[in-house]
């Protein structure tokens, strides 16, 4: 939930007639009061999973926003992390909050300024910007910045059950972003049902990654036995370049 620091209704609404890139300059002061910032509990449970697969060299923060994910790569890195966003005013609160020995880069994920120099590299919540067609550039994308045998590492959370409260309010909110950019400009793209798993997986093996799937335990399961929340680890396979 919105804490009292958060934004207000009419930020908000700011925001969203905003384009991405500008309606997070707008929304960064305080976006560490809403309910959009992902929860510590997920964050450690990410880290605790790296711990196991590490140590790592060099690590990269995708769309880092103000910086949660680089807490997780201060504890599994031995080498220099650098966090790149789009948005140069969720840039300045993590430089501000995580500190300048952090290689803070402004930058579209799609076009990323890198070499392959990174060991690992994490993302949290922040696929819902990027609609299905653009899964295989991004990941094109990552897997050009990662050494071979670099592990691209982020959470996915079990999709809301058809007919469920959760379902309908998703699907309210997807809805109500697809009329939204049917009608107003500039797009403001995020919704919370196009990051499908399946897809998901496709896509990084086709981009020249071995993908396993491992269940976070902090979340639990759900009644039909699945995990509520996943983590993906895609390893980028030596030699192998993006498939066709």
């Amino acid at each position: 939930m919105f804490s009292p620091q958060g934004p207000t209704l009419r930020e908000l609404a700011v925001q969203a007639l905003s384009s991405v890139e500008r309606g997070y300059d707008l929304l960064a002061p305080k976006f560490d009061h809403t309910p959009f910032r992902t929860p510590d509990t997920l964050l450690d449970a990410v880290a605790r999973v790296l711990r196991e697969l590490g140590p790592f060299g060099t690590g990269l923060d995708l769309c880092c926003g103000t910086g949660a994910g680089v807490g997780v790569l201060r504890q599994v890195c031995a080498e220099p992390i650098a966090g790149v966003d789009i948005s140069a005013g969720m840039l300045a609160v993590a430089r501000e909050r995580e500190g300048a020995d952090v290689h803070w880069v402004r930058a579209d994920a799609r076009a990323l300024p890198f070499g392959p120099v990174f060991d690992l590299a994490v993302s949290f919540g922040a696929f819902g910007h990027f609609l299905p067609h653009e899964l295989p550039g991004l990941f094109g994308q990552v897997h050009a910045v990662l050494r071979p045998g670099g592990r691209f590492v982020f959470p996915v959370v079990a999709p809301a059950r058809p007919g469920s409260p959760g379902y309908w309010a998703l699907l309210a909110f997807d809805t109500a972003m697809r009329v939204r950019n049917a009608v107003w400009r500039p797009p403001f793209v995020m919704y919370y049902r196009t990051f499908r798993l399946a897809d998901v997986r496709e896509e990084l093996e086709r981009a020249g990654f071995t993908v396993e799937l491992g269940a976070l335990p902090d979340f639990g399961r759900r009644p039909d036995g699945s995990p509520r929340c996943r983590v993906v680890v895609a390893t980028r396979r030596t030699g192998a370049g993006p498939s066709r």
